[in-house]
């Protein structure tokens, strides 16, 4: 929380860092469980920094296998990827309504978030986990609000959906650069 630096901001294919993610999580704390991939595959990029992506992605991905749990053999988590144009929202200290047509979710069919969490989940300190700080969704959140998007849960048992709702990268042609 305290790297107050303004983020370098590159297009990032989202997709590329779902499987760098999926890769660590398949051969570590999620062997167990089956990861599926709904992509779409003409994503465009998302403007931000690869590693703090990953950080954002990995940090779900983790919550949701802990909360799939070891012992569940029909553990699943699915990685959606989609691009919805018409999604405008009005983000908090400005005017203006910005697009954020990438959406990433992050769905698994685990225990489900308790209903008197659901409001305080991405703050920090708030955690239901015997040795957790708090810290993982509370970062999640501002990482994602560092890049320009927002991020929103909704759970109920066996289904709960991590959305993450970003910016698309600008083209060449839009900044004005020369190709």
């Amino acid at each position: 929380f305290g790297d107050e630096r303004p983020l370098h901001r590159e297009p990032v294919n989202i997709h590329d860092v779902l499987d760098h993610v999926k890769q660590i999580a398949s051969t570590g704390f999620a062997r167990q469980i089956k990861i599926v991939e709904n992509y779409d595959p003409s994503l465009p990029p998302v403007p931000g920094s690869r590693d703090k992506l990953i950080q954002v992605y990995l940090n779900l991905i983790k919550n949701a296998a802990e909360a799939i749990g070891e012992n569940r053999v029909d553990g699943q988590i699915t990685l959606t990827t989609s691009f919805r144009p018409g999604v405008r929202l009005s983000v908090p200290g400005s005017q203006a309504r910005v697009s954020l047509p990438l959406e990433i979710a992050v769905e698994d069919n685990g225990a489900g978030v308790p209903p008197d969490l659901m409001p305080h989940l991405f703050d920090p300190f708030i955690t239901t986990k015997p040795s957790g700080t708090g810290l993982g969704l509370a970062l999640v959140a501002k990482i994602v609000g560092d890049h320009g998007g927002i991020i929103e849960c909704d759970s109920r048992p066996r289904q709960t959906i991590f959305r993450t709702l970003m910016p698309m990268a600008e083209s060449e042609a839009s900044q004005g650069g020369h190709g």
